[in-house]
């Protein structure tokens, strides 16, 4: 089983070290490892050239997350690809319990794991609506990222059947991809937390971006028209398209932006007519 991990990065070399120790001390240790720098303008290139020799770095300039990962991903010579965001890090065991229970479940093509969350230096409960799942959980896709990518390892060959990241998407770009797998994959769960997720810094993408549901609107749009979907959840994604567009409409409205609202209503109409014929 030939892992490759790949960790996007801009500008986070205070973090970075944290995360790459954190591969490097795995009890099953990877086969390769991939920093891909998103054009950082601080001492990321001199930090793996001095401290991390063992990383294959890639740089390419500023365009994204997604971009970077897509990168990746393509330059990956491994079977399995294991994602790492730069401000996490991962237990000591991730990597050798994942590949054990992908071996003793070989039709999984993808696992995720149980994680420990730190907001501002301080321990914290995930909220209900956060709680992590297995099986076929597309309608738990629907809300909100099921998956976080630090946590998952999944065979490549899946993105040659529902393609890489959505390089169009500047945040929620997760939450796109897992739809587009889980539409016809089963999850593996491993309920173990197995990786430190770090938030609260103001680089997160979620601070960056107002109305991060404009973008799970983008990505239910594209669903909704996928053809390996299901009639059961093709209507389950409209009817979540449909609560996201009211809220976006209802919050343009609060403050004034009458165009912002109007662009929503209407999708609300032109969706609620496929909705309304659900069988």
């Amino acid at each position: 089983m030939q892992i490759s991990v790949i960790i996007p990065t801009y500008n986070r070399v205070d973090t970075l070290p944290r995360a790459l120790d954190s591969v490097l001390s795995q009890h099953l240790a990877a086969d390769e490892v991939i920093v891909v720098d998103d054009g950082s303008t601080d001492e990321t290139a001199e930090l793996i050239s001095r401290r991390y020799p063992q990383c294959r770095y890639l740089h390419q300039p500023n365009q994204g997350v997604s971009s970077a990962r897509n990168l990746g991903i393509r330059e990956a010579q491994g079977e399995w690809i294991a994602l790492l965001d730069s401000d996490d890090a991962w237990l000591p065991q991730k990597l050798q319990l994942q590949s054990e229970a992908l071996k003793a479940e070989p039709d999984h093509l993808i696992c995720h794991t149980e994680e420990i969350w730190i907001r501002n230096g301080v321990r914290v409960n995930a909220m209900h609506k956060h709680a992590k799942s297995g099986g076929f959980i597309f309608d738990r896709c629907l809300p909100l990222c099921a998956i976080s990518p630090s946590s998952v390892i999944l065979h490549r060959s899946l993105f040659d059947s529902v393609g890489l990241f959505d390089e169009r998407l500047p945040a929620c770009e997760d939450y796109d991809l897992w739809l587009r797998i889980c539409a016809t994959e089963p999850v593996l769960f491993l309920s173990e937390p197995l990786i430190t997720k770090y938030g609260g810094h103001a680089d997160q993408l979620s601070h960056k971006h107002w109305g991060m549901d404009r973008f799970r609107i983008q990505a239910l749009e594209k669903i909704v028209q996928d053809k390996r979907l299901q009639e059961n959840d093709r209507f389950a994604a409209i009817e979540m398209l449909l609560k996201k567009a009211e809220i976006m409409a209802k919050g343009a409205e609060k403050r004034g932006k009458q165009a912002r609202a109007d662009f929503y209503r209407e999708l609300q109409t032109r969706y609620r007519s496929h909705y309304t014929c659900q069988p």
